[in-house]
């Protein structure tokens, strides 16, 4: 009976002192724990742990200052088996309704975003396509008549000539005075000098 006394004081120090005190006082005693309990381990040592053994007559002392426990605490609010805590942490993970349907919409809306720009994207092309075909087509019509009208048969140079000058009677003031050489130039261009 002072026995049972004397463990079940031992007992409720050791659990006032794990829950209360300095956790890594608990966790040093978890360790001493452990190490105790794998150099008191039989297994496959048995030939030489027999020898290293006292006779079981004798008394040992047990007493270390600490009481090991096989059953550690535990911190977990979740399930113990290890399958389980994982379905548990999947469970977590995953989003509320509202996040996955705002994802989903937000997913869907993208895409017609993206599908709709890709086919303006391709109506632009086209457009730019043939806009470019048509201004080729328009620059080399013109480029044919501007050949045909630079005919080179002799009396047409003052034409010629007259198409590169500039007949505004308006001049400006800081410009040089040409409106003598643009009469000679109009002068030739009606009535070109034969020889």
């Amino acid at each position: 009976s002072a026995d049972i006394d004397a463990i079940s004081a031992q007992i409720i120090h050791t659990f006032i002192n794990y829950y209360v005190e300095d956790p890594a006082a608990a966790f040093l005693a978890q360790q001493e724990c452990e190490i105790a309990g794998i150099e008191n381990d039989t297994d496959g040592f048995g030939v030489l742990e027999e020898a290293e053994t006292p006779p079981p007559s004798e008394e040992q002392p047990v007493n270390y200052g600490f009481i090991c426990f096989s059953v550690h605490k535990k911190e977990s609010n979740g399930p113990t088996d290890s399958y389980a805590a994982i379905a548990q942490v999947d469970i977590q993970r995953q989003e509320p309704e509202s996040l996955r349907k705002w994802r989903e919409e937000q997913k869907t809306r993208l895409e017609a975003l993206d599908s709709a720009s890709k086919a303006a994207e391709a109506e632009w092309r086209a457009k730019a396509k043939k806009e470019l075909e048509d201004w080729h087509t328009h620059q080399s019509d013109q480029m044919e008549e501007k050949q045909k009208c630079e005919d080179n048969s002799p009396g047409s140079e003052w034409d010629r000539v007259a198409r590169l000058c500039d007949f505004n009677p308006k001049t400006n003031k800081q410009a040089k005075d040409v409106s003598r050489m643009r009469s000679v130039l109009i002068s030739l261009k009606q009535a070109p000098l034969v020889r």
